[in-house]
């Protein structure tokens, strides 16, 4: 036995903790409600690494390795790929692939050119990932552009579907599930009215991915959680002229299959890789680009939101850690939670490769940009508003389960 694990077994680490030694961790790439996600440097190059204290999952354990079992399972070229795992005596450590290339809709700003025919392509490769899951019994439950991930920089590199935080496993092919899951805006309806969902959810989020990367706008655009029920429920979906008058009616009509209200109307994953416009039919050359730009435009305040919501997280997890009465050793979540946030949004929109030009470096920085004064009021007056949205929520499904 080592001397390393010796050490660990006097300070009570399990034994898997030995693996820890193997990665070198490197910078904060974000936050949630569990944990923490850093890049690493590990036996086979640079991964991703999931850091979960197990006090913020107490009693809900099983959750934690319900995931590890589940990515330990998934084998498919458009799904993250699982590495390792290990634990401490206060967290869990999740090891995956690491995909450096950047999210789908940055990655395709960086394009000269995005045609209806490439918007059915990529669509092709993330269904090809959800029929992956889908077959396994796999509902996602949280599809959303952010956790569509390419692998590299290179031009013709994978795309991968990423974050299982809320997957689940279902016990029947025809499992339902119950607890509130998903992303505002690309939850399906059947979700927000707690009917119970299954695999038909990932569908719909797919609809709405697919309606937004065709036009630069969801198709449902309520801001209260009431008028986003309504618009929903009643599969209101609308093709304006001024952005649709370009996009086959192939598109139109694979958008509508996968936009039904009625989660039995919906098409599943396996009817919607036979569809002719994920095939390629009647896509046009019509480029995208300037409506998904101006669409990314949109996103930067939401980007600046996104990074005080980012550090306030990093700082709970922070203080969280802090109150951890264990043995000193090195502190996973990092000190400064403000520049962490600021390093872990500009990462993932650049696709973690450092700018050439230093002053590019400088413009493009979330950090600096946040110092501004008018930037700042701006985020916290839009801060104020969502936590506003956040309590009405709140209440909305005290009322609901009121009236159970």
């Amino acid at each position: 036995m080592s001397f390393t694990n010796m050490l660990n077994k006097l300070h009570g680490q399990p034994e898997s903790y030995d693996r820890k030694s193997k990665y070198r961790m490197g910078r904060t790439l974000g936050a949630g409600t569990y944990g923490i996600v850093k890049e690493a440097d590990g036996p086979k190059g640079k991964v991703a690494v999931k850091i979960i204290l197990k006090k913020n999952v107490k009693g809900n354990d099983q959750m934690v390795y319900d995931e590890l079992e589940m990515l330990q399972r998934m084998r498919h070229p458009h799904i993250v790929r699982f590495e390792d795992w290990f634990e401490s005596r206060d967290k869990y450590y999740i090891i995956t692939q690491l995909a450096t290339g950047g999210e789908l809709f940055d990655r395709i700003c960086e394009k000269g050119k995005f045609t209806e025919k490439d918007a059915s392509q990529t669509m092709r490769q993330v269904l090809e990932a959800v029929d992956y899951l889908h077959q396994n019994n796999v509902v996602h439950r949280d599809l959303k552009p952010e956790n569509l991930l390419y692998v590299t920089r290179e031009e013709d590199s994978e795309l991968v579907l990423a974050d299982f935080g809320i997957a689940k496993h279902l016990d029947t092919p025809d499992g339902v599930l119950k607890t509130m899951a998903g992303s505002f805006g690309y939850a399906a309806p059947e979700v927000m009215l707690k009917r119970g969902h299954s695999k038909p959810v990932d569908i719909w989020s797919l609809g709405v991915i697919t309606y937004t990367l065709l036009c630069g706008y969801s198709p449902f655009r309520s801001e209260s959680l009431p008028d986003l029920i309504e618009e929903t429920k009643h599969g209101r979906v609308v093709f304006h002229d001024r952005y649709w008058k370009d996009v086959s009616q192939e598109a139109k009509t694979f958008i509508l299959s996968l936009l039904q209200p009625d989660p039995n109307r919906r098409a599943t994953s396996s009817q919607a890789l036979k569809d002719p416009w994920i095939a390629g039919q009647g896509a046009t050359d019509h480029d995208l680009l300037p409506e998904i730009k101006a669409y990314m435009a949109k996103a930067r305040l939401k980007r600046g939101i996104e990074l005080v919501k980012l550090a306030n997280r990093i700082e709970n997890l922070k203080m969280q850690e802090d109150e951890e009465d264990d043995v000193p050793q090195e502190a996973d979540i990092p000190a400064d939670s403000r520049k962490a946030a600021g390093e872990a949004v500009e990462a993932r929109s650049t696709g973690l490769q450092p700018p050439e030009d230093p002053e590019l470096h400088k413009k493009k920085s979330w950090g600096k940009l946040n110092k501004g004064a008018i930037f700042r009021e701006v985020v916290l007056a839009k801060v104020r508003e969502m936590k506003a949205e956040e309590e009405q929520k709140r209440v909305l499904e005290s009322q609901a389960s009121g009236k159970q």
